[in-house]
């Protein structure tokens, strides 16, 4: 069975070589080989890498805080992959384009003819511009929306220290183009440069190489040497300060949250020398993190250099910092080698949950991290429950769809779980070495999953057969393209979970109160698994006691007041209704806000009161996350 997938799979590289161009390539620093097959077309780009694609791109762009545009050019370096290739083909998502130049030496640049296709929903609009014979430069005079997706602008009000305006960009997963024309395409890695201009008492950053004592002048200079995708762009600009973390590591974010996202967030350097020593060098020079206003939408965002990453995480006892792990475990699964297109997702996210907690493991110990992997696994087991077949798995195929809808949390645990079985399989030393091969393989390019296989049946299958006759073909597919989970997916397990069962159990029978229970030493991970493993429906009373004994509604940890918030809407459990408001109403992560939505739009009442919340939080919440809730309550 091992050859006739070794076979099968070369008769698909073949193919797909056949029908496909490459969407890989080898940049700065060179990998050792290029990947073996573009497996399909970015279906969500309109660009045309195959033809011409674009090696660099170059910024000049200045933040316009009172129109919330951002208003510049953008300079591309294209390489033409077809010699008489005459059109260069990007993307662009509401973006007002004022006239376009091509230039053969990069000095001199005359106009030249583009036009702007029709706009689709999902895709934006194919920008178009003609490629003159020997030209080596485009330089587009644009500007974005006010209401760019990709583009969040805040008040100052909507800030941490109220004196200044905000912006930053979230271009995952093809936001991009609403603030770039470019080719807006994982598949297509790109080297990038920027002057930003922004008012003088404001600091920019973005994920690229940056002074961070550079004087507050009005004018920053950035450069990104290594080839990333578009997604990987990145651009804040605010009342920034910094704070160094270690040799290499360091921490951005408002005056009022330094010290205490400094603190938090001590042990990153510790982070990166755990992860290196498993999976091979930090290709990055840096690893900054970038502590942004409750609105940002998402936990983190792997931006390299800089992370991008949510306040929530800051609950002042480390708990949460996984999420730091998680983001910087992308620095090898994800920004140094990536998912071609959006279906491959997996490949990011399923890698980088799985080393997340072998970080985590490092740092803070098996147990912690074995918390963390059933947390995870009842996350996923809940999801499976309620998606449909076509959400469940992990190649998932989004043609026609917004990628976004493929960011669930199935990639991630899912993902996480099949590379665990790898590992229980074949032993934690060949699997390390397996991956640190994977990653130098790989290494700055884009691959597709076909990839992915072709190199595990090559380097660990084929390497170890008699342990590769646990993990046939038809497993494998199980994992990734069939929906639900293998009987033989591993059920990670918890000696202190089991603990707080038993605390949960005697409080539930009536032997124990609340406020005699023993859970002076919980971490949050315990916390969170206690509120879990409770019936759905609990009474009044019993909701009352748990809230008196503990303080749940009044809790400071994001994560701990989300799935109690779960619980209160549930049970209606009218003493955390206006901790509920605020919670909604101060910040804007998906993770921890949208279930709350779905959850109150289960009843007449409660779809009512979601309304009446969202209409209060919306224009604080990041244009992402309006869109994904606005489904919710609508």
């Amino acid at each position: 069975m091992k050859t006739q997938l070794a076979v099968c799979l070369i008769a698909l590289s073949l193919f797909a070589m056949a029908c496909q161009n490459s969407s890989t390539e080898k940049t700065n620093p060179p990998a050792t080989q290029t990947s073996q097959a573009d497996e399909a077309r970015d279906v969500h780009s309109y660009a045309n890498p195959e033809q011409v694609r674009v090696k660099h791109v170059a910024l000049n762009l200045e933040v316009l805080f009172d129109r919330k545009v951002l208003k510049g050019t953008s300079t591309l370096t294209v390489e033409r992959k077809q010699n008489d290739a005459k059109e260069l083909k990007l993307d662009t998502r509401e973006l007002k384009i004022a006239k376009a130049e091509a230039s053969t030496d990069g000095s001199n640049f005359t106009p030249t003819q583009f036009s702007l296709g029709e706009t689709d929903k999902i895709l934006g609009a194919p920008l178009t511009i003609q490629l003159p014979a020997q030209a080596t430069k485009v330089r587009i005079e644009y500007e974005s929306s006010p209401t760019a997706s990709g583009v969040q602008w805040l008040t100052a009000a909507q800030t941490a220290g109220k004196k200044h305006p905000y912006v930053f960009t979230q271009s995952q997963s093809i936001h991009a183009r609403s603030w770039i024309p470019l080719q807006d395409s994982p598949g297509v890695r790109v080297t990038y440069s920027a002057t930003i201009r922004t008012p003088k008492d404001l600091r920019a950053v973005m994920s690229a190489e940056q002074d961070s004592n550079a004087p507050l002048t009005g004018e920053y200079k950035f450069n990104m040497p290594q080839a990333i995708p578009s997604y990987l762009i990145a651009l804040a600009a605010g009342d920034i300060t910094f704070k160094p973390l270690g040799n290499r590591t360091g921490v951005y974010t408002e005056p009022a949250m330094l010290e205490k996202a400094a603190k938090e967030l001590e042990d990153t350097e510790k982070m990166v020398e755990a992860t290196e020593k498993l999976y091979g060098p930090y290709a990055w020079g840096r690893y900054d993190i970038l502590v942004l206003p409750p609105s940002f939408p998402y936990g983190g965002m792997e931006n390299p250099r800089l992370t991008f990453a949510t306040p929530t995480i800051l609950a002042g006892d480390k708990s949460l910092v996984s999420l730091i792990a998680h983001e910087l475990a992308h620095s090898w699964s994800g920004n140094l080698v990536t998912n071609a297109t959006w279906r491959d997702f997996w490949l990011n996210e399923g890698f980088t949950t799985y080393l997340e907690r072998r970080i985590v493991e490092a740092v803070y110990g098996r147990e912690n991290e074995e918390m963390q992997a059933v947390l995870g696994r009842q996350t996923l087991d809940g999801l499976l429950a309620k998606f449909d077949a076509r959400d469940q798995i992990l190649h998932i195929d989004l043609t026609g769809l917004d990628p976004d809808e493929g960011s669930t949390e199935v990639p991630y645990e899912k993902g996480a779980l099949f590379l665990r079985q790898l590992e229980e399989t074949f032993g934690r030393e060949k699997f390390d070495q397996f991956l640190k091969a994977y990653f130098d393989h790989f290494a700055f390019q884009s691959i597709t999953t076909a990839d992915f296989r072709a190199y595990l049946q090559k380097n660990l299958l084929d390497q170890n057969p008699q342990l590769a006759a646990k993990i046939p073909p038809s497993l494998i597919d199980e994992w990734i393209e069939k929906p639900g989970l293998p009987a033989s997916a591993p059920k990670p397990k918890s000696d202190a979970f089991a603990k707080v069962e038993d605390q949960a159990k005697v409080w539930l029978e009536g032997k124990t109160p609340a406020a005699k229970l023993q859970t002076k030493q919980w971490t949050t991970q315990e916390w969170l698994h206690f509120l879990k493993f409770l019936p759905p429906s609990l009474s009044e009373i019993q909701m009352k006691e748990l809230d008196q004994a503990f303080g749940l509604t009044k809790s400071g940890n994001a994560e701990i007041a989300h799935v109690w918030l779960l619980a209160a809407i549930r049970n209606k459990y009218a003493a955390a209704d206006l901790r509920l408001e605020e919670y909604l109403t101060s910040i804007g992560r998906q993770k921890l806000i949208k279930p709350l939505y779905e959850e109150l739009v289960k009843t007449p009442e409660g779809k009512q009161r979601a309304k009446a919340i969202f209409a209060k939080a919306r224009a604080g919440y990041h244009p992402i996350a309006q869109t994904s809730v606005g489904k919710v309550v609508q």
